[in-house]
């Protein structure tokens, strides 16, 4: 890959951009997935500098009983295949992001999706860490590298200290862990580049 790019310059929005960048010399595909609710579609919707893709429906009195709803009581819409986006980092560095649906009915979607991928941004609502874990695990079986990005919610508690947190999580300690709000372009775009700059350092391990 690509030297690390630098989270201080911006990343290019060019919303009506809807080619590659002819200068791309690496097109890196990354899944941005975590549970129901979490924020995905909504990080990918910030940072995409082409209209973002959405297969979204509306929740139905069906899927009451199927999706847990607790702590997303407001939520209409769910992703019911794949979000795609993508975004332009310096260095000629281009992202494509896939967001996957977050209920375990979907499950059967996620090796499709998955194919291909680099690494995967999995977004954690710290008002129910226990709603990440079945997703934590199908990463880790998967093999992909990743980076954890807390998103924030207004009624989220206190902050809580990263070591617990990371304990909850059971995460490695290379395993990174930033803070996010995934309606704001340049916090949303801080997490991609912690997992770039991660996988960046795996590549560099690796290569000696």
């Amino acid at each position: 890959m690509a030297s690390a790019p630098s989270s201080s310059t911006s990343a290019a929005r060019t919303p009506h951009r809807v080619h590659r960048p002819d200068t791309a010399r690496e097109l890196v595909k990354i899944l941005v997935t975590g549970p129901f609710g979490v924020g995905k579609t909504t990080l990918i919707d910030s940072v995409s500098e082409i209209r973002p893709l959405h297969t979204e429906e509306h929740l139905s009195e069906a899927s009451v009983d199927v999706d847990d709803l607790a702590g997303v009581r407001e939520k209409t819409t769910t992703t019911v295949a794949v979000d795609f986006g993508r975004i332009s980092l310096p260095g000629d560095v281009v992202l494509y992001l896939f967001g996957t649906p977050g209920q375990e009915r979907f499950r059967s979607l996620w090796d499709d999706i998955a194919h291909g991928a680099l690494g995967a941004l999995v977004l954690v609502d710290s008002r129910r860490i226990d709603a990440s874990f079945d997703v934590l695990g199908l990463v880790e079986e998967s093999g992909l590298p990743y980076a954890v990005a807390l998103n924030v919610f207004p009624d989220a508690p206190r902050r809580h200290g990263e070591e617990p947190l990371r304990r909850a999580l059971d995460l490695e300690p290379a395993t990174p862990m930033v803070t996010c709000d995934a309606r704001d372009p340049r916090s949303s775009v801080d997490a991609l580049l912690a997992l770039v700059d991660h996988l960046i350092a795996r590549d560099t391990v690796e290569a000696r």
